[in-house]
């Protein structure tokens, strides 16, 4: 998928002629937080849109960053479920051929829904159809909506699509209102559902005070800057991504225990923090490299102990519930002598 940053990275090729046949674009607009399932379905059905106009019709995304939210309420505090690379990795996964990825500034969001629509998906994107989900809203004042899409569509000649809801069992809706009340719970297995794949939050391995290397459990510990809605206080089963994008570990998974919190047994543990214990790996060292951490299921809540064998002990029981969660063998135990200094 081509990804473009702004108006002047998309090439002539969307914008054909009026009447040009087999070529154009099928478009869809949104923020996409989390790419969840029913996002998914929008972005498939752009997918099939396009491949139905014919050759050369390129099915296009457009997204924005940062969220409108953040730039029409600054004070908000509102942690994007994944960070602007992964929503795009979501996103190419459906089979896009591209997504605009437009800067969100009042100043564009003051313009009109017919400007919106005119100037930057017909003019710009050469849009010959237009699909989005019944909550659709743009323009100045979210003044845009589903009914005045297709009364510009009829001006315009351009096939505008309503999708329909797309229904979990149960009938709720899919969404990332849902995805966020799931991870303000902690229940990362219900997220995981609401996304069709595990939450993955995002960060560079630092320095920390070592401590899990001097007991034999050495971690990776995620800086404080992590992108993705980072869940409660707890012990988590997940995987380890080795992320680099393009480098020699790209997509590495390695099965992890994950420990959210302050370590409430210790009291020189200052902040918050997110470290991955790798199972089994006392050779690692990754240090700097950009990393994921995908969550599968919640093991259990921060725990603090009286002394430092019961927490040895939990740790170790961590450690076996985290491979039965994952499908994988239980490890040996490392010694601290075969940590890696």
């Amino acid at each position: 998928m081509e990804i473009w940053y702004g108006a002047e990275q998309v090439p002539e090729s969307p914008r054909p002629p009026r009447g040009a046949a087999n070529a154009g674009s099928a478009v869809t607009v949104g923020v996409f937080d989390g790419v969840h399932r029913g996002h998914q379905r929008i972005l498939a059905r752009v997918v099939e849109r396009a491949r139905a106009l014919g050759p050369g019709c390129l099915a296009v995304a457009v997204t924005f960053d940062p969220h409108p939210l953040t730039v029409h309420r600054p004070g908000i505090d509102l942690a994007m479920i994944a960070s602007l690379p992964d929503r795009l990795e979501a996103m190419a996964a459906t089979g896009l051929d591209a997504a605009l990825v437009i800067p969100y500034t009042l100043g564009f969001a003051d313009q009109s829904p017919e400007g919106f629509v005119r100037d930057w998906l017909e003019r710009l994107l050469g849009a010959r159809a237009i699909v989005v989900g019944g909550d659709v809203r743009f323009g100045r004042d979210n003044s845009g909506d589903a009914d005045s899409l297709r009364a510009i569509g009829a001006a315009d000649g351009v096939e505008i699509e309503i999708v329909p809801e797309v229904l979990a069992p149960g009938g709720r809706r899919w969404s990332s209102t849902w995805a966020r009340e799931c991870l303000a719970a902690g229940d990362v297995r219900q997220a995981a559902e609401i996304l069709g794949r595990p939450h993955r939050v995002r960060g560079v391995v630092i320095h920390g005070l070592r401590r899990g290397r001097e007991l034999g459990f050495p971690t990776a510990n995620l800086d404080a800057a992590t992108a993705g809605v980072v869940p409660p206080d707890g012990v988590y089963a997940g995987w380890l991504v080795r992320g680099g994008r393009g480098g020699a570990s790209e997509g590495e998974r390695l099965p992890a225990a994950i420990s959210i919190g302050t370590n409430p047994t210790f009291d020189d543990v200052p902040a918050r923090t997110v470290e991955a214990h790798v199972l089994g790996r006392a050779d690692l060292d990754l240090y700097g490299e950009d990393v994921a951490v995908d969550f599968v299921s919640h093991l259990r809540p921060m725990l603090a102990f009286d002394s430092l064998e019961p927490l040895l002990e939990r740790m170790r029981q961590d450690v076996i519930e985290t491979a039965g969660a994952l499908g994988v063998p239980v490890p040996e135990p490392l010694r601290p002598q075969d940590v890696t200094a």
